[in-house]
């Protein structure tokens, strides 16, 4: 039986102090793919930020893949961040550093000591998302579409349980957009979790899944799987 692997009870999600969400009750099972949508400003990306520790959660229950986030301290929010992955819309690649650098970049970061097995990881990723004879290139060298399946595959060089994409084809033409989708999907098939903030409601119609909408400050579920 699958367990929730992000669980709120009762929780207010706080932005510069001003409450965005409140009496936020949902959880999301492992292993499924979830959207969350909502115009500008309605908090999809505060949730986001609390789920990955960037905000704290003041107010009632919140857990994400074993961590309770009420009561994370700022110490263990390097393990929490082993345990999930995180794709932004601006991609967030260093641009002063070849691909390879970017990622062995994060492995350090996060406690890889072993340059071989750094090495490795780094082929397997970039291997998954398309992209293994970029390696010695540099982010302006790549499409828009190819620097985010870059940020993809940093997004899983620690084997994360969940992926949070915050509008992860923002930036992308159509095409490049469904591209995107498909590794996701692909991901997700494998086991990961998704949860992805989104406005791009032609891919929710082409690639149905549950998804939350975020409103006057709430979240109400608006569609099943399918």
């Amino acid at each position: 039986m699958k367990e929730a692997i992000i669980l709120f009870k009762n929780a207010t999600i706080n932005q510069y102090k001003k409450a965005v969400l409140s009496d936020l009750s949902f959880g999301i099972l492992q292993g499924s793919f979830v959207y969350l949508i909502g115009r500008t400003g309605s908090g999809k990306s505060s949730l986001l930020k609390t789920l990955y520790g960037d905000l704290k959660l003041q107010q009632g229950e919140g857990s994400i893949a074993g961590f309770d986030l009420a009561k994370l301290k700022d110490r263990k929010i390097p393990d929490l961040r082993r345990k999930i992955g995180v794709v932004f819309q601006d991609f967030q690649l260093l641009p002063d550093r070849s691909i390879e650098r970017n990622l062995d970049f994060v492995l350090r970061a996060t406690g890889w000591k072993n340059t071989q097995e750094r090495n490795d990881k780094i082929d397997a990723v970039l291997d998954l998302v398309g992209l293994k004879d970029r390696r010695k290139q540099f982010p302006n060298a790549l499409s828009g579409g190819e620097q985010q399946r870059i940020a993809i595959a940093r997004a899983l060089l620690n084997d994360p349980e969940i992926i949070l994409a915050d509008e992860p084809t923002g930036n992308l033409d159509p095409i490049t957009s469904l591209e995107v989708m498909e590794l996701l999907r692909n991901i997700n098939q494998k086991g990961t979790t998704i949860l992805m903030a989104t406005h791009d409601y032609n891919l929710i119609s082409k690639y149905p899944n549950t998804t939350y909408k975020c409103e006057e400050g709430k979240l109400s579920e608006i569609k099943k799987n399918s």
